[in-house]
């Protein structure tokens, strides 16, 4: 999957595609969040699946678990990208008083 692809993507995928391009800088959503505002409450996984499919066509930085966790493997970076948008991020996760 890639973003130039979009017309062979399932109505998931676009629907979750349309919410990740909605977001902006210093936006954070949980994968529940991007799931429930495409329309399919309850993916959350499928959600981190698009993701990861996408190959960085989308800001999967933005996108953190239920509880402000970052990606595992990928904290170093999301932390550097989020940061560089102006979110607080501490021990891994996404400062909820900002």
């Amino acid at each position: 999957m890639d973003s130039d692809g979009r017309a062979d993507w399932t109505d998931f995928e676009r629907a979750v595609g349309e919410v990740l391009d909605a977001l902006g800088p210093a936006d954070v959503v949980t994968y529940g969040e991007v799931a429930a505002e495409a329309g399919y409450p309850g993916a959350a996984r499928a959600v981190g699946s698009v993701l990861r499919r996408s190959e960085g066509g989308f800001a999967w930085w933005r996108v953190v678990t239920s509880t402000g966790r970052l990606v595992p493997g990928h904290e170093r970076e999301q932390t550097k990208r989020l940061r560089s948008e102006g979110v607080r991020v501490r021990n891994g996760r996404v400062d909820p008083t900002q």
